[in-house]
């Protein structure tokens, strides 16, 4: 429910922080808006239900630092990035940092509003592990050379490199990676980098009860 969470908003630009404000209070969500990360940072740890969303280039503190410095908090809450800059490595960086999904400016209000219902509603407990299972299946559908292409892609490399490290075609770079998620059943890379994270974990989790 919406009226038991508080979105904390993190953007330096102030006529983006009052507009999503707008949208996020008009949605029925409470809203706090904070002009840099430190502003957020001071107020941890917090209580209750929480869902972060911060711009990706800010001074001092960026986006990606800000959600690194909130593993080393422990403080595990739902972040969505956003960034009117994004490439591939950014979104890769951002998803490896913990974010939940990568949204580029301008932001579409039904998107942003999905990613945080989204975001919010993730399972947590267990979650990995059956996930995972699901996911391994989808890999097993990937020939080799898609594989690789998924591999460059996860790593953040773009098509044109992913191509020259391969020695093929950028086009035929694009045939795979569209391939790749189809089979995986992703609809963008911040899903596709949530499979390879939920598979990472389950992973882990498997090794340390071994």
């Amino acid at each position: 429910m919406a009226n038991d969470l508080t979105i904390h908003l993190v953007d330096d630009e102030e006529p983006l922080r009052r507009a999503l404000t707008f949208l996020l209070v008009s949605a029925g969500f409470a809203v706090r808006a904070h002009s840099c990360a430190r502003a957020f940072l001071d107020l941890l740890p917090l209580s209750g239900r929480n869902c972060l969303v911060t711009d990706l280039r800010m001074p001092d503190i960026d986006g990606i630092e800000l959600l690194r410095q909130m593993h080393r908090f422990n403080m595990e809450i739902p972040a969505i990035v956003i960034t009117g800059q994004g490439d591939v490595a950014a979104a890769v960086q951002a998803m490896k940092a913990g974010a939940f999904d990568f949204l580029e400016k301008p932001l579409r209000d039904d998107a942003l509003i999905a990613a945080i219902n989204g975001a919010v509603g993730q399972r947590r407990a267990g979650g990995a592990i059956a996930g995972s299972e699901k996911v391994a299946a989808r890999l097993q559908q990937l020939t080799e050379r898609e594989h690789q292409v998924l591999a460059g892609v996860l790593d953040g490399l773009q098509n044109k490199m992913i191509a020259y490290h391969l020695g093929i075609s950028v086009r035929t770079v694009e045939v795979h990676r569209a391939n790749v998620m189809a089979k995986m059943d992703a609809r963008n890379l911040a899903e596709l980098m949530r499979m390879a994270i939920t598979l990472d974990a389950a992973v882990q989790s498997l090794e340390i009860q071994l």
